[in-house]
């Protein structure tokens, strides 16, 4: 029997979705700021990518002073309101608070944040607003955290910014391959309303640059380029069968999830390979659309497994069944996927029976992109090198997000594109000089 019933309707599918993090009232905010110690040399801060001066806006939040601890949020991380959603807090800042050492409850950071930010958006108080212009125009590439960001701080700063996104939505990841269970697509394009409706950078939807003509109109047009690429589709495992219906990967599965809610109907039986983060949102959400049965099988053991032991023990929570030390040899089937076949790190085999089989294995890098860039170095792995301005080998050129990083969480791109921006001003500027 499923923990879950199938959604029938979209109330349904929140209902199987509820908030990891629901937002707090403003009792909740008082007293959970009243906790935090203030620490001289918080080390919440330096465990926060974007290094976020937490005790500050936390004071901010409980002396009253919501659009304060807003602002100081957002100065640094142009995407406050859904890293205080989606991020790890339990291995960053909150891991990091000095409560942990004393058997104490961490300060619940992530949620506060939460709490200033969503004051300012449902307020529609604007905190910024963009730099005289300077006469400069810049292309962003990519319309995820990391290009997000790096338009912010360039039209803090008078850039005329320009992003071109192949899809129709901004956000990338955190709004198609996020679990709707940590973010819904609301809240998350409610942010992108919010800092675009304050700072005017332009968004191109439907504009992939995917031929050398293309990106020759951006060079030609703009000064210095930002590539925010991310990463490609789901990287295929080179097993038999792996072409049959019914076999998905992940990151474009939880993509259909997200823009197709309780529409998307999740067969009974689910097999997940992989062991990371993905796998286990993806496995997670297979089992609150309803499968009677999720098995997430990784080919190491448990402790050898990437992903976070949060994630794992949310995705246990909902039903799912983890298998550890099996490799998928084939996927079985002939006008469908109907099994896996596994094998034991002891030799012996075994198959599952599923009817739908989600692959959890990494994502391949924008190779075809980067061919139309033969000045771009990339690193052994397929990912952008870049200098500590984000600069890439092309002067010009400036990376950041997933397709440097090879895949990190949303606070990273954030860090990323911010200080990406600076890197490109400060190009600028010698050039003017």
């Amino acid at each position: 029997m499923a923990e879950f019933k199938r959604p029938e309707s979209e109330s349904d599918f929140h209902e199987n979705f509820p908030a990891k993090k629901p937002l707090m009232n403003k009792s909740e905010a008082f007293y959970e700021s009243s906790r935090c110690l203030y620490c001289y040399d918080a080390p919440c801060m330096d465990a926060c990518p974007t290094h976020i001066d937490i005790p500050l806006f936390i004071k901010q939040i409980h002396t009253g002073n919501v659009e304060g601890a807003a602002r100081t949020i957002y100065e640094a991380n142009w995407f406050g309101n859904a890293c205080g959603k989606v991020c790890p807090t339990q291995e960053l800042c909150e891991g990091a608070c000095v409560y942990n050492h004393q058997d104490i409850k961490p300060i619940d950071i992530g949620r506060l944040q939460n709490y200033a930010t969503e004051a300012v958006m449902q307020s529609n108080k604007p905190l910024f607003s963009p730099g005289p212009d300077n006469g400069h125009k810049i292309a962003i590439i990519g319309a995820g955290p990391a290009g997000i960001a790096t338009a912010c701080e360039l039209r803090v700063l008078g850039y005329d910014v320009h992003i071109f996104e192949a899809k129709d939505k901004p956000s990338g990841l955190t709004v198609y391959g996020t679990a709707p269970y940590k973010i819904t697509n609301e809240e998350a394009l409610r942010e992108m309303d919010y800092l675009q409706n304050q700072l005017g950078f332009k968004i191109h939807f439907r504009s992939p640059i995917n031929t050398p003509e293309k990106l020759k109109e951006i060079t030609d047009n703009y000064e210095a380029v930002f590539l925010g690429l991310g990463l490609g589709a789901t990287a295929w495992l080179g097993i038999p069968g792996e072409d049959l219906p019914g076999v998905v990967g992940a990151v474009e599965f939880v993509e259909e999830l997200r823009m197709t809610k309780h529409a998307l109907r999740i067969p009974d039986r689910v097999v997940v390979i992989g062991g990371g983060n993905t796998a286990m949102d993806a496995a997670s959400e297979s089992a609150r659309m309803g499968a009677e049965q999720v098995y997430l099988v990784y080919r190491r053991s448990k402790q050898n497994m990437g992903a976070y032991d949060f994630e794992y023990a949310t995705a246990l929570a909902a039903g799912v069944k983890g298998v550890f030390e099996a490799s998928p040899l084939a996927i079985l089937g002939k006008e469908k996927a109907t099994a896996v076949q596994f094998k034991k790190t002891d030799g012996s085999t075994f198959d599952i029976e599923c009817d739908l089989v989600i692959k959890a294995t990494g994502q391949a890098k924008q190779g075809k992109f980067m061919e139309m860039l033969p000045n771009i170095k990339l690193d052994a792995k397929g990912r952008i090198e870049v200098n500590e301005r984000y600069q890439t080998s092309a002067p010009n050129f400036f990376a950041g997000g997933d397709a440097v990083n090879g895949g990190a969480e949303v606070v990273n791109a954030a860090y990323e594109g911010k200080n990406a921006a600076l890197g490109i001003h400060e190009f600028i500027q010698s050039k003017t000089v």
